[in-house]
């Protein structure tokens, strides 16, 4: 071969290696990348960064592992929360059977209402409707037997815009956010106004948290022996904990015990965990989640001039009180490349 050969040859060679190089190396870019569904900006940025920052040894912003806490709302937050909650839709659907159970309620208010199938006048239940539809539904019955309806229930349940299992309907990129936490040492805790019991039949299998690490709005049970003399529980209709608002962080305090370095909401019933979480000292994070996206999931707010919402509630006023503290607003449209597993 000349020289000319030669030389065309190894620069072909050099070519190809850089191009490999390139590829491999961009390969393996992705595969560090710990929130490949985030889009690249601000709000990851700050993630990433707070991660690094308290989990460097020797770093003045250093968290020792076991003060890793982040906490999470679960309606909005992880899932998806409209039309309505979907503890709500569950119970919705059990009044019938409970109707069966006890005839007179057939001719009561709100169960008539719901027993009429007229779906607008369902949406228009006040709240206080829904609280006594709640506080027959999920109380009077053993706790395992509770259980065992509600997990029955989501194999066969769909919610009614995408005709998936509820359980599909989670986040991808907050799913994403706490594989990586916990990578880092972090405990990552459910901390939602949801029934307790509702929300550990499935944390651990959809969200990889265990029913310890799930702090809710909480009924109380009653202790007794069956005809067979084997010990139950049966859930009773005595409210706890309300785990909403103030009773958040009253939550976190009573079933975690110590403070979150980390909290992520989406509306006003997750004001006082993000307040509680940002202004203790040392770093801290504390991000909430703006729906601004109806083509690919719900827009709502009021703030920034969206429609208003009954359900998970997002005022200007906390919109402003998040910038002012410092609180990451994370935009779905602007921050999530994709918002489902199952998103093409």
């Amino acid at each position: 071969m000349s020289v000319a050969g030669k030389t065309t040859l190894a620069r072909r060679t050099l070519l190809v290696a850089g191009v490999l190089s390139w590829i491999v190396g961009g390969a393996a870019q992705a595969q560090t990348d710990p929130l490949p569904s985030w889009n690249d900006g601000a709000t990851k940025k700050a993630i990433v960064d707070f991660v690094q920052a308290t989990t460097t040894q020797g770093s003045s912003t250093f968290v020792p592992p076991a003060e890793r806490i982040a906490t999470f709302d679960q309606d909005g937050t992880l899932w998806v929360e409209k039309p309505i909650y979907t503890q709500v839709v569950y119970c919705l659907d059990r009044v019938p059977l409970v109707v069966k159970a006890r005839p007179e309620l057939a001719n009561i208010e709100p169960f008539k209402t719901v027993m009429s199938g007229d779906r607008q006048a369902i949406a228009s239940l006040s709240m206080q409707d829904l609280e006594k539809i709640l506080a027959v539904t999920l109380t009077g019955m053993p706790v395992d037997t509770f259980k065992a309806e509600v997990a029955k229930w989501l194999e066969t349940a769909r919610d009614p815009r995408w005709q998936r299992p509820y359980t599909e309907l989670t986040y991808l990129p907050m799913q994403e956010l706490l594989k990586y936490l916990r990578a880092n040492d972090f405990k990552t805790y459910i901390v939602t106004g949801g029934g307790q019991d509702f929300v550990r039949v499935y944390a651990e299998r959809v969200y990889g948290i265990p029913p310890e690490q799930v702090v809710g709005t909480a009924g109380a049970t009653k202790y007794a022996y069956g005809e067979d003399g084997k010990p139950f529980l049966t859930k009773e209709p005595k409210l706890l904990l309300n785990d909403d608002k103030a009773g958040k962080p009253e939550g976190i305090n009573f079933m975690i015990g110590r403070r979150p370095v980390a909290a992520f909401g989406n509306s006003t019933g997750d004001r006082e965990m993000l307040e509680y979480t940002k202004t203790a000292g040392g770093a801290r994070l504390a991000m909430i989640v703006l729906h601004d996206d109806a083509a690919r999931e719900y827009a709502y707010g009021p703030a920034q001039g969206l429609p208003d919402s009954r359900v998970g509630t997002f005022t200007q006023a906390l919109y402003d009180e998040a910038r002012k503290n410092a609180w990451a607003v994370i935009s779905m449209k602007t921050d999530w490349k994709r918002i489902f597993a199952w998103d093409p």
